[in-house]
C-alpha cells in the first residue's frame, strides 16, 4: 500500500532531505511537496493526504493556522509539525497544537522516522517492537518489567540487547519521538562502561549511570555483558529515593537474568559482537607470517647457546651493510658536507 505524504517547507534542502529519509524506509510513500501553506492548502483539496509534515516558520500562513484549517476540515488527519524556534512560549504552542509529534531543527531523521511509521501505523522497522520469540518467555519479562515500573513509580522500564534491540518495555518516556536518539545514546554510555569493566577486569559489570533533572530521571543499569535495563520517571533520582531504587535495581536485575537464561538469549548479543575474523579477512602477508604454537615449541627446542664471538660478528656485519652517503668527487651538496661534518655548527 503506497502513503501519500506531503511536505511543506520554504527550504527546498529541508524537503530533499526528508524525502531521501522517507526512501530509506522500506514502505511505498508518494511524497509530495509544497513551499507555503495556501499551496499545500490547496494541494490537499484534491487529494487524500495520509501524512503532512509541516514547518512552523511559513510564508504566508504559519504552520500552526495550516494545521488548523487541515484539522478543522479532516479532525483525523496525521501532521508532524518541525521547527526551529528556540522560544520557549512558541515551542509550548507547537507541542500543544494537536499533531502527532513536534521536532526541532537540526531534526533527528531516526526519530522522524520512526515517527513516521507509528503515526501510519506501519510496521515498525526504525525501532522494532519487543520480540515475539518464546512468547511465554517473553510475557514474563514483559510482565515482569511492568510490575517494578508500578512498584517504582516509573515512566518506563527498557531491557536492552547489546546491540540497541528492545527486548521488553513497560511504560513509555514523556516524549516518545526522542525514542530512538535517547536510547542510542544510553547505549553509547553503556558500551564505554563494558571497556571499563574489562580494563579493571570485573566479572559481572557494575556501573550504574544516573542522570537527574531535566524532563524525567534515567538510570541505566548494566544486567550483564550483554543486556542493560533503563528506567525513567519523574523524580526517581532523589536523593531520598535513589537508594531504594537502587535496591531495587539489584532485585530487577538479578529476576531479568533468570529470565533470559529461560529464554536462551543470555550471551546472543556478545556472540554476535565478538565474532572472530575469519582468515579471508586477514591480508595474505600476514598470514604467510603466521606461525603456529607447535612451530614455536619446535624452534625453542632447537636453540642454542650464541658465543660472544658470534654476537660480534653479527654487529660487525650489521655496521658492514650500513651504506655510507655517496659523494661525487667534483661535486659535493650542502646536505652531503654536513653528514661528512664539514659544515659550521651555527649557518648565519
Amino acid at each position: 500500500m503506497t502513503h501519500r505524504v506531503l511536505l511543506i517547507d520554504d527550504h527546498r534542502d529541508v524537503i530533499r532531505l526528508l524525502e531521501s529519509a522517507l526512501e530509506s524506509l522500506d514502505h511505498e510513500f508518494e511524497v509530495l511537496e509544497a513551499p507555503s501553506g495556501e499551496e499545500a492548502f490547496l494541494e490537499a483539496s484534491g487529494k487524500e493526504i495520509d501524512l503532512f509534515v509541516i514547518d512552523y516558520l511559513l510564508p504566508g500562513m504559519s504552520g500552526l493556522e495550516l494545521l488548523a484549517k487541515i484539522k478543522k476540515r479532516n479532525e483525523d488527519a496525521q501532521v508532524i509539525l518541525i521547527s526551529g524556534t528556540k522560544n520557549r512560549k512558541e515551542r509550548k504552542e507547537l507541542l500543544e497544537a494537536g499533531a502527532f509529534a513536534f521536532f526541532e531543527k537540526p531534526i533527528s531523521l531516526t526519530d522522524f522516522l520512526d515517527a513516521v511509521e507509528r503515526c501510519l501505523a506501519l510496521e515498525r522497522t526504525v525501532i522494532p517492537d519487543e520480540l515475539d520469540e518464546k512468547a511465554e518467555a517473553h510475557k514474563t519479562m514483559s510482565g515482569l518489567l511492568a510490575k517494578f515500573r508500578q512498584n517504582m513509580e516509573a515512566q518506563v522500564i527498557i531491557l536492552l540487547s547489546d546491540m540497541g534491540h528492545v527486548l521488553a518495555k513497560a511504560g513509555a518516556f514523556q516524549d516518545s519521538n526522542l525514542e530512538a536518539s535517547l536510547l542510542a545514546g544510553l547505549m553509547g554510555i553503556y558500551r564505554a562502561g563494558q571497556k571499563v569493566s574489562g580494563y579493571i577486569h570485573q566479572e559481572t559489570p557494575l556501573s550504574y549511570h544516573i542522570f537527574p533533572g531535566g524532563d524525567q530521571d534515567i538510570l541505566l543499569v548494566p544486567v550483564n555483558n550483554t543486556h542493560a535495563l533503563i528506567v525513567a520517571g519523574e523524580r526517581i533520582a532523589e536523593r531520598k529515593k535513589v537508594l531504594d531504587i537502587t535496591d531495587a535495581m539489584m532485585i530487577l536485575k538479578s529476576e531479568v537474568e533468570h529470565v533470559l537464561n529461560q529464554m536462551g538469549v543470555t550471551r546472543h548479543g556478545a556472540e554476535e559482537m565478538d565474532k572472530t575474523i575469519s582468515e579471508e579477512d586477514v591480508p595474505e602477508e600476514l598470514i604467510e607470517d603466521q606461525i603456529s604454537s607447535e612451530e614455536l615449541e619446535a624452534l625453542f627446542k632447537q636453540k642454542k647457546k650464541i658465543g660472544t664471538s658470534e654476537i660480534e660478528s653479527f654487529w660487525e656485519e650489521a655496521v658492514d651493510s650500513q651504506t655510507a652517503p655517496q659523494v661525487d668527487a667534483d661535486k659535493l651538496s650542502y646536505e652531503q658536507a654536513r653528514q661528512l661534518g664539514l659544515t659550521p655548527e651555527n649557518n648565519t
